[in-house]
């Protein structure tokens, strides 16, 4: 989740509500100090580096990271003639970026017409993620998007009591599952692999990747496409359900307590964007470390 992505405060679908006597405005855009260093690179190259970077939370976007133009490297940006227009910030001029031979159209772009209210943004530029090569906090690869402050996962056992049915087939049953609750989400129970008939699992080609918990890998159930998936090797922070099986409830009969589970709207993700890049393999590249 986040402040603006998914069901955050500032979303647009947000599942709450400020306790306010006046309606806000239907956009609220959010600026604020990142303080940590991050690194740009591109074409072998750094490109740049701030330990004064503004991350930008924007209605239905992931988080972008701004620079300070005096933080980017001499002759990186080229511009280009041509300027859109952002609703909030005004005039956006956009520029290309040349490093080590290599060049991307569109890749960064500045607020040159930004109202006063929002001059934390001036002479700051970001950088399109799927453009660049990576980007790092220290020297951390972060992958799939600028790290958001405000995300969280927190993981619970429980005794409570999970049933999963493949029409007359019980494909899972157990009394100790695992919840994660993740900022943004409905809560996704997780069942040990000793509690799941694992010949009822067909594993699938094709995975999808989660800055904030790894790889996943999927499998149908009988002729239900890819009702289910686990986190084979699970990032440290979300270790406790690496290896655990996760059933999608729109796709197989998932009962908690004896109480049917539907999905819960507002619950897709989208992979691509300017501000993001929800590769598998870019996650596959993570250990690069110290410029690699």
């Amino acid at each position: 989740m986040g402040l603006a992505w998914q069901q955050g405060p500032l979303a647009a679908k947000s599942v709450g509500r400020f306790l306010v006597a006046q309606p806000l405005p239907e956009r609220l855009l959010f600026a604020e100090p990142l303080r940590r260093r991050m690194r740009v690179r591109f074409g072998g190259e750094w490109v740049a580096d701030s330990e004064d970077v503004v991350l930008l939370h924007e209605p239905g976007r992931y988080p972008v990271a701004y620079f300070p133009l005096a933080d980017v490297r001499a002759g990186v940006l080229v511009g280009q003639r041509r300027t859109t227009q952002h609703r909030e910030l005004g005039t956006t001029t956009w520029f290309d970026v040349h490093a080590g031979g290599d060049a991307a159209q569109r890749a960064a772009w500045q607020h040159t017409g930004l109202p006063e209210y929002a001059g934390i943004l001036r002479d700051r530029v970001a950088f399109a993620w799927r453009a660049m090569d990576a980007f790092y906090e220290e020297d951390e690869r972060i992958v799939g998007h600028a790290a958001d402050l405000y995300h969280r996962n927190d993981i619970r056992r429980t005794s409570r009591h999970l049933l999963v049915r493949d029409g007359d087939r019980v494909v899972a049953e157990t009394r100790r599952p695992v919840v994660l609750f993740e900022s943004g989400f409905a809560p996704r129970w997780y069942v040990p692999r000793d509690d799941v008939d694992e010949s009822a699992l067909t594993p699938v080609e094709g995975q999808t990747f989660c800055p904030y918990k790894g790889l996943a890998s999927y499998y149908d159930i009988g002729g239900r496409k890819r009702a289910a998936w686990s986190y084979l090797e699970a990032w440290p922070e979300v270790a406790g359900v690496s290896g655990f099986v996760s059933f999608e409830p729109d796709v197989v009969d998932v009962y908690l307590d004896d109480r049917k589970l539907a999905l819960e709207p507002g619950q897709a993700v989208t992979p691509h964007g300017i501000d993001r890049g929800l590769d598998p393999d870019e996650m596959r590249q993570r250990p690069q470390r110290n410029g690699a």
